[in-house]
């Protein structure tokens, strides 16, 4: 018996068969169009974790330049004061001297301001040595679970694609068993109703959008002399009591 020969209630069940591997072909592509964009979150995050982690290093090294400075600072200082105490020895009225001693005493005073900033510089040096190392310990943990992530993401597209390959396969089977107007109106549907191109009545409403369903639908339904469609999302409907 040739294909355009079979009854209708007979390319229904085919139908009804293809749809169920269209759903999980559907459902593979749509994985693994969505795993991608979670390992692309995944990474996105890891990244975020290292810019913060090149903050903090930025911010130590920035921290420790002005520290430097300020003991290079600290030195010229000294050597001023030391420089100053030595040359009071050679001055040869008291007046030069009293104003070496104020000279030397703002000198100081400017000293005790340089200490000052650089005792604090070391307790910033510390916070930020501190911050940086507990977020070396993140990153590192952070970069392990991307990659086993990563790994997993990887292992499951594969298996999704393999899984795609058997079941299109097995598609291409039963599409030949299948009248070309009836294979081509149901992919139609199919593509614009996300992966749902026939469905069965439930309760004497479309499967698909849940519209109920008149009298007459149902009773042209019974007949099986031509495809019926829901009104309302033109998705094909059968009865599964029937088939």
């Amino acid at each position: 018996m040739t294909v355009a020969n079979q009854n209708l209630k007979d390319q229904i069940r085919k139908l009804v068969d293809l749809q169920v591997m269209d759903e999980e072909i559907f459902r593979f592509k749509r994985e693994l169009r969505e795993k991608p964009a979670e390992l692309e979150a995944l990474k996105s995050e890891f990244e975020s974790k290292k810019t913060t982690l090149k903050g903090l290093e930025d911010k130590l090294k920035a921290i420790q330049v002005v520290q430097k400075e300020l003991e290079l600072d600290l030195k010229v200082k000294e050597e001023g004061i030391s420089k100053a105490d030595g040359s009071l020895s050679l001055l040869k009225t008291n007046k030069e001297y009293q104003a070496r001693l104020l000279e030397i005493e703002n000198m100081k005073a400017d000293r005790s301001i340089v200490e000052e900033k650089i005792l604090l510089g070391y307790d910033e040096v510390d916070a930020a040595r501190k911050a940086l190392e507990a977020e070396k310990i993140t990153v590192v943990q952070y970069e392990k679970e991307f990659n086993a992530k990563k790994k997993q993401v990887d292992d499951d597209v594969a298996v999704i694609g393999d899984q795609l390959k058997v079941k299109e396969s097995q598609r291409s089977r039963v599409t030949p068993e299948i009248r070309p107007d009836y294979l081509s109106r149901y992919e139609r549907i199919l593509n614009n109703k996300d992966g749902l191109g026939i469905v069965k009545v439930v309760d004497s409403s479309c499967g698909g959008c849940f519209m109920h369903l008149t009298e007459q639908v149902l009773n042209e339904l019974k007949k099986y002399e031509q495809i019926i469609a829901c009104d309302m999302c033109a998705r094909i409907l059968y009865l599964a009591d029937d088939l």
